[in-house]
């Protein structure tokens, strides 16, 4: 089981994060693509990153805008794992 991480930990991450927000206990950022297919070809992507992690954010696609949320429900909080997805997707190309 992966172990949460303390406030302090949280706030160290998220520093060196762009565009992430912290909502309770999960990450969370918006992405907008230029077309709807962009955004269907991203989510594709990040699939595939997440499925290699087995670690699955949260997705929510309304047209070009693509909505991640991740938190690791098994130690009810942030974990390293988290930012380890969240730093991945933000190296995906858009």
């Amino acid at each position: 089981m992966r172990t949460r991480l303390t406030d302090q930990e949280i706030t160290r991450e998220m520093a060196r994060l762009t565009g992430w927000s912290h909502e309770g206990e999960s990450l969370r950022k918006t992405y907008v693509l230029p077309t709807f297919a962009d955004a269907v070809v991203f989510v594709n992507r990040v699939a595939g990153v997440a499925d290699g992690m087995d670690h699955h954010p949260d997705i929510d696609i309304r047209y070009n805008r693509v909505s991640f949320t991740l938190s690791t429900h098994s130690a009810g909080g942030l974990t390293a794992l988290d930012f380890d997805l969240a730093n991945r997707i933000e190296s995906i190309p858009r």
